[in-house]
């Protein structure tokens, strides 16, 4: 009796002493964080790598739900309700699962994010959004499943999927207009605190949305004014605006201060920059 106890006991602790070692994850763990215009976008997932084997259509059946990566939900989570290929989806984190075929895929944002690969019921109430996409071949191959976010611009970008040699580009729109819309009318309201930062940063914005131009120059103006000519960003964007309201006197003297300012700061993008402006608005 006494050697089966002793059996047991070293038994056990080799398990223990098992259980302490540390070794690579076969599909490591990745964390993705973007901001995307005002929106925080987080995806997490695993990335398990080919390996000598053929992928979709093989490995991942075509025309069978896949859980999209490995081990637990690969999740996307959005700050703000956003919109996914014409598709509303609320703030909130969503599993994303496919259906991979060969020329589309069917994406879904599904609710539950606590299943271990695919639910054991598939429950159509918790699907937030379906979307299907074309798939784009890849000229090199990809060994690690990736996923990325990609063609960020002010107002959304595109979640990519890609392993093998196929690539899945999933279009988003995020609510940046409503939200530094927001912003700008609340900060502006309380002109006795306002900064020339503020009036730059409100005055740009409009510019870069194509809002209300004259707003925009008049608060550019008032940035340009209250911080003495110094800030070349602010007098470039002064001239950008003056050459879209089509004074190109008013532009091209505002994108002189700019090149001088920036060359006085040794700043060479902004001098390139300018001196692109002048040429193209001599001749015009």
């Amino acid at each position: 009796m006494k050697k089966f106890a002793l059996l047991l006991f070293t038994v056990s602790m080799c398990f223990s002493l098992e259980a302490q070692i540390q070794t690579p994850a076969p599909s490591p763990f990745s964390k993705l964080e973007q901001k995307v215009g005002l929106t925080d976008v987080t995806v997490e997932y695993s990335r398990p790598a080919m390996r000598g084997r053929k992928i979709f259509g093989d490995l991942v059946p075509f025309d069978a739900i896949w859980r999209t990566g490995a081990n637990q939900n690969t999740k996307v989570t959005f700050s703000d309700d956003v919109v996914v290929k014409g598709k509303e989806l609320k703030a909130g984190s969503y599993a994303i699962y496919t259906r991979p075929n060969e020329a589309v895929w069917e994406v879904f944002f599904y609710s539950d994010t606590e299943n271990w690969g695919t639910p054991q019921e598939w429950d159509a109430s918790k699907v937030a959004a379906t979307v299907k996409v074309e798939t784009m071949d890849i000229p090199m191959p990809i060994e690690s499943f990736t996923i990325t976010i990609d063609d960020l611009h002010n107002n959304g970008g595109v979640l990519g999927i890609m392993w093998e040699n196929t690539y899945v580009g999933v279009e988003f729109t995020v609510p940046t207009v409503k939200k530094a819309t927001k912003s700008i009318e609340e900060t502006m309201a309380n002109t006795a605190d306002l900064k020339a930062g503020d009036y730059y940063a409100a005055g740009s914005y409009y510019f870069a949305e194509g809002m209300n131009m004259e707003q925009a120059k008049e608060w550019v103006n008032k940035a340009v004014e209250m911080d003495g000519g110094k800030a070349y960003w602010m007098m470039r964007t002064q001239s950008l605006i003056y050459a879209k309201l089509g004074d190109k006197k008013a532009a091209i003297e505002a994108a002189k201060k700019s090149l001088a300012a920036a060359q006085a700061a040794g700043n060479q993008d902004y001098v390139k920059m300018n001196k692109d402006s002048l040429k193209e608005w001599a001749q015009m």
